[in-house]
């Protein structure tokens, strides 16, 4: 409406200089132009009401803890998913599970609000009715499925084993690691994994992939579960790490989690089919792909009650 209204006034300031100038006709034309300028600011209002109303009306559609709002749960320490980009010394969340979000919310006609939580809890919450949908890169086991209703998968990736490079001689299969410290996120399909693979090893369960990483490159880890995604991230900033070899998993991709019956299923798989279709989402993916290798201004964890990077 603003660039509307300065070519309106570009316009009346036109005429008035060609009246000053004795030009007969100027004025004439300078109105038609006027009119015609009204008309089309008149046009662009009309279609801004429109797209409220339709926006207004998309969300009454749907049942959220918070009306107006869509409340989701991730957690901001899995790169290229979800993460904390500092920008001019300010963290914003990112990530290419934001982006999604964000693009469900815009199509629902609601204002999104992320909430950060630990990876094993944000399950419970959606479960508690505190979250509307789950955003953070979920497979939809069977044993979550029970549990929860899971939207079609919007990202087809998989599950490596990561080991040190300098190791790469010494450990060849998972038998190698028994009775040694292998780690994976609590609460997340790469725990069911070590459990499986590696059950003689000392598995070690911590909340953050970023702890895992760290616990690897200070050798307090052999070995451990990651999604590949966020592994071959971690592995461009750390190059002291390497994917041993992929890991066997029958469920690959990404879902979003939601209450089970929950009446935004249908709107949410069908951003997601959109999305896909028209490259959407490899957009969402580049981008965050390309922040998260910014490793000095990423941040991956939760930020403090000042929602500042949380001191060491």
């Amino acid at each position: 409406m603003k660039k509307t209204f300065s070519v309106l006034m570009a316009t009346v300031l036109a005429a008035a200089t060609l009246a000053a100038c004795g030009s007969s006709k100027a004025p004439e034309t300078a109105a038609a132009t006027t009119a015609a300028a009204a008309t089309e600011a008149a046009g662009d209002a009309a279609k801004d009401t429109t797209a409220a109303a339709e926006n207004k009306e998309a969300a009454a559609e749907f049942t959220t803890i918070t009306p107006g709002k869509l409340t989701i749960g991730t957690s901001p320490d899995f790169a290229p998913y979800e993460f904390y980009h500092i920008n001019n010394g300010n963290p914003e969340l990112v990530g290419f599970d934001i982006s999604l979000a964000q693009k469900i919310a815009d199509e629902l006609g609601l204002e999104l609000q992320v909430v950060p939580i630990d990876f094993d809890g944000i399950l419970m919450e959606l479960q508690n009715g505190n979250i509307d949908l789950g955003i953070s890169g979920f497979s939809p086991s069977p044993e979550r499925a029970q549990t929860f209703d899971f939207s079609d998968i919007y990202y087809t990736g998989g599950q490596a084993f990561v080991i040190r490079k300098a190791d790469a001689d010494k450990y060849k299969d998972y038998a190698a690691f028994d009775k040694l410290p292998v780690g994976a996120q609590t609460g997340s399909i790469q725990m069911g994994l070590a459990e499986k693979n590696t059950p003689n090893a000392n598995i070690i369960g911590l909340a953050k992939v970023t702890d895992i990483i760290s616990e690897m490159v200070s050798g307090k880890l052999e070995g451990a579960f990651i999604e590949k995604a966020v592994a071959e991230q971690y592995i461009k900033n750390y190059p002291e790490l390497q994917i041993a070899w992929d890991v066997e998993y029958d469920t690959e991709g990404s879902a979003i989690a939601l209450k089970k019956g929950s009446d935004l299923a249908p709107a949410v798989n069908k951003v997601i089919s959109e999305v896909l279709a028209d490259g959407t989402m490899d957009e969402y993916i580049a981008t965050a792909q390309e922040l998260a290798s910014d490793s000095e201004n990423v941040f991956e964890g939760q930020l403090d009650a000042n929602g500042q990077v949380a001191a060491n």
